[in-house]
């Protein structure tokens, strides 16, 4: 891992350990002038939790009059500097005796199967982000489905109108950053479903142009970006959108055929999408 790279892991961990310690029931900062011990190890222990590169790991920490003793074993170099960093950018922190041990092949710390604080935070993300892909796409109006996520794996329940509807949410939810599988359990709906169109809070979802209500070009473009920041087989950062009068055009590089495919199909199945041009999108 690079330095530059660890501070910027760093100081995302520590930002939100900061914001989040009274959901995991740790100490109080009471005023954050205090900075007392038990809150301090606290911090440390809710920033470790977060990152994935220690939260399984065997750390113990200490902290006595802002100095830090960190104790146990990781597998790595790296995730010893990292966990020295993340202590001591703690507030009121003012020195680290880091006693960490590398051992080669350090089995990760899965004694437990109940989820960690981390592990929740996880797959509350999964679930909102499927749920998220669902309500922007066509399939929002015809399906009653349920997301549930324990430790990566999704279960999705409900009813669908067809089996290339159940197929579709199915595919949606294994390209979901984060998903290790996907048990599909929808059923197939005798009749029509109909539901009520869903709103997406804080944007304009309708507005008319040539006598037709359609959505706006705008929101099109906002939802196909979000869905492929949400996937992981579409690098987001890479394929620039662009709509018109619901005409989508992607542009930019792909790594191969099958981030093509995908991230065509994922604009197509986005609500008020009329077509999509994909000519722009070469090959790295």
């Amino acid at each position: 891992m690079r330095i530059q790279s660890q501070k910027s892991l760093v100081a995302s961990y520590v930002a939100l350990a900061l914001s989040t310690s009274t959901l995991l029931g740790a100490a109080s900062a009471k005023s954050l002038t205090e900075q007392d011990d038990t809150w301090q190890e606290a911090q440390i222990w809710t920033t470790y939790q977060i990152s994935p590169y220690l939260r399984n790991s065997h750390i113990e920490v200490e902290v006595e009059d802002g100095d830090v003793t960190l104790k146990g074993t990781v597998g790595q170099d790296t995730n010893k500097e990292l966990a020295e960093a993340i202590a001591a950018g703690i507030p009121g922190i003012k020195s680290v005796n880091n006693q960490i041990e590398v051992v080669e092949n350090d089995k990760p710390n899965n004694a437990s199967i109940e989820r960690n604080y981390a592990q929740m935070v996880d797959d509350a993300s999964i679930t909102s982000a499927i749920n998220s892909k669902i309500l922007w796409s066509k399939l929002s109006d015809t399906t009653e489905t349920s997301i549930d996520t324990y430790q990566s794996k999704v279960t999705l329940t409900g009813l669908v109108s067809s089996q290339e509807d159940s197929d579709t949410i199915n595919a949606m939810s294994q390209h979901t950053k984060g998903v290790i599988s996907v048990a599909n359990q929808l059923v197939i709906s005798d009749e029509p479903i109909s539901i009520s169109k869903k709103k997406d809070p804080g944007t304009e979802e309708f507005e008319e142009k040539k006598g037709h209500s359609m959505l706006a070009d705008g929101w099109i473009t906002t939802k196909i970006k979000s869905t492929y920041m949400y996937s992981s087989n579409v690098d987001s950062g890479q394929i620039t959108v662009n709509t018109t009068d619901g005409i989508v055009v992607l542009e930019g590089t792909i790594k191969d055929g099958a981030e093509r495919a995908l991230a065509i199909a994922l604009a197509r199945n986005i609500r008020g999408v009329k077509s999509v041009t994909s000519d722009k999108l070469v090959l790295l």
